[in-house]
Formats: C-alpha cells, sequence, structure tokens
C-alpha cells in the first residue's frame, strides 16, 4: 500500500496543489513522503533563484553529516573491499534535474539502492532516462523545491522528497534505512531552508 509520511515546519497547503502537478508527473506513486516549509519575505523569483543555486555541499554540517553517512563505504575502500576508485562526496551533483514545467518550481530525481554502503546509485543522464527507469529493487527519489506566494506578501518555500519502491524487498530493505536517516535528513533540509531564506532575504 502506497502512503505518504510527513514531517512540516509549518502549514504547507498554499499553493500545494499547483507544484504538486509537475511533482506527480515525476513520481506519482511513493512511499516514503518527508516535507518542510518555510516563509520567506522576498519574491517567488529570487526564492527559487537562491534555491536553484544553493549547493548543501557548502554547508559545513552537511558535509560532516554525509561524511558520517559514508563511513562504511570509505572503509570498504581503505580495507580493499571494494576495488573501484572511492567516489566523491555525495551532493547535489548527483542528481539528475527534471522537467519542472514551472518557473518557480525545482525538481531533481535520483535512482539506487539507497540503503547500500555506496547508495548503489544508477546514473540517470537526463529527465526521460529517469522517467523510463524500472527495474526491481532499485529505488526512486524525487525531491522538489516549490516557491509560492502568500497572502500577506511573503514566499513560501516548500520542499518534498517522496521515494518509491519497486517492490515488497525494496521496501523491506528502505524502510529501515529510512527510519534511521530522518531525523538527520530532516534536519539537513532545515538547514537548508534557512541557508535559502538568509540568501533571499539578504539586503532586504
Amino acid at each position: 500500500m502506497l502512503r505518504a509520511m510527513k514531517g512540516a515546519d509549518a502549514d504547507t497547503n498554499d499553493g500545494k496543489e499547483e507544484w504538486m502537478t509537475p511533482l506527480n508527473h515525476n513520481l506519482p506513486a511513493y512511499h516514503f513522503c518527508e516535507e518542510h516549509a518555510r516563509d520567506i519575505a522576498a519574491d517567488p523569483h529570487t526564492v527559487i533563484q537562491a534555491a536553484a543555486n544553493y549547493r548543501p555541499e557548502a554547508d559545513q554540517a552537511f558535509r560532516h553529516l554525509i561524511g558520517l553517512r559514508e563511513v562504511p563505504m570509505r572503509l570498504g575502500h581503505l580495507l580493499g573491499r571494494q576495488q573501484s576508485a572511492s567516489p566523491p562526496p555525495f551532493g547535489l551533483h548527483r542528481f539528475v534535474p527534471l522537467d519542472s514545467q514551472d518557473d518557480n518550481t525545482l525538481l531533481y530525481g535520483l535512482v539506487g539502492r539507497f540503503w547500500r554502503p555506496d547508495f548503489g546509485l544508477v546514473t540517470m543522464v537526463d529527465s526521460q532516462a529517469y522517467l523510463d527507469f524500472a527495474a526491481p529493487g532499485v529505488a526512486k527519489l524525487a525531491l522538489g523545491f516549490s516557491a509560492s506566494r502568500q497572502p500577506n506578501g511573503t514566499t513560501r518555500l516548500t520542499t518534498q522528497t517522496r521515494v518509491f519502491c519497486p517492490d515488497l524487498a525494496c521496501r523491506l530493505k528502505f524502510a529501515p534505512y529510512w527510519y534511521l536517516i530522518r531525523p538527520v535528513s530532516g534536519l539537513i533540509r532545515r538547514r537548508i531552508l534557512f541557508a535559502i531564506k538568509a540568501e533571499s532575504e539578504r539586503g532586504l
């Protein structure tokens, strides 16, 4: 049974239906979901541009948390258990940009066996490859940001992460990982929203 599990920092109903359309186009079915939002004193264009320019890798806390997550993978390479070269740290560059169909929405896709030490990522060359991909045991993730004008003149920046698991075996492997990382994942997303808010309101 598909279900949505949400963690929110604000009421995110305003403007939700509009931005859900492109998100639903790219990943309509999902088993796991996390959502956060923050109100920002800037116009939607400024906010979404700040979101597009933001790189979480620039956040020292993000680098530290990802470094902890990658310890098993790095140890595997150090001890010679994995023959391939050690990959660079995980970051937004591993995602494929998805067609948002909306100037105030950003969408990114990721495919892999995320519970593995090396994330088990499958490279997607473009948005269409992401849409077409379907393989047993491999999860699909969609990450979205949307900026919507509020009645009081502020902009609500909402971020949602969805994960679809194609079969029971995949769900059983991913679920423990999801519950383990979710507190850290929520912390990272709140820091991202805070950083985007600070950049958007800079000079106001």
